[in-house]
């Protein structure tokens, strides 16, 4: 199995790890986990506007734990374009996406992606 972690996931693994669930820290120390690109772009944006302080180094803290980081692909940027608008934010329904072309396992604390069809650990 490889895991997707969701933004939030990210940001409790680097800033609160004891957020996540039992179940997401073994799947994270055990499984192939990636993040992906569009959580940075998400984060930056966050940080640019004031609504989050996630500090720097994020992408280093990534790297140094071995995490893989997905590139936003043509193909999952028309992936989004077919799933059902369960959910508005562009930023979840890439992730969505990448999850499903990739066959990965979202770890999110976002109920709603389960509704995709996509595998979901809860974080």
């Amino acid at each position: 199995m490889s895991l997707l972690l969701d933004t939030n996931a990210l940001l409790w693994a680097v800033h609160e790890p004891q957020r996540l669930s039992p179940q997401a820290i073994a799947a994270i120390r055990t499984e192939t986990s990636a993040v992906s690109l569009v959580s940075f772009w998400e984060i930056a944006i966050k940080q640019s506007i004031g609504k989050l302080d996630a500090g720097d180094g994020l992408e280093s803290w990534v790297r140094a734990a071995g995490l893989e980081v997905v590139p936003i692909r043509s193909e999952h940027v028309w992936r989004t374009r077919d799933l059902p608008l369960l959910h508005r934010d562009p930023f979840d329904r890439m992730l969505v996406a990448q999850a499903l072309i990739e066959g990965m396992t979202l770890v999110t604390s976002d109920r709603a992606f389960a509704e995709y069809g996509v595998s979901v650990i809860r974080a």
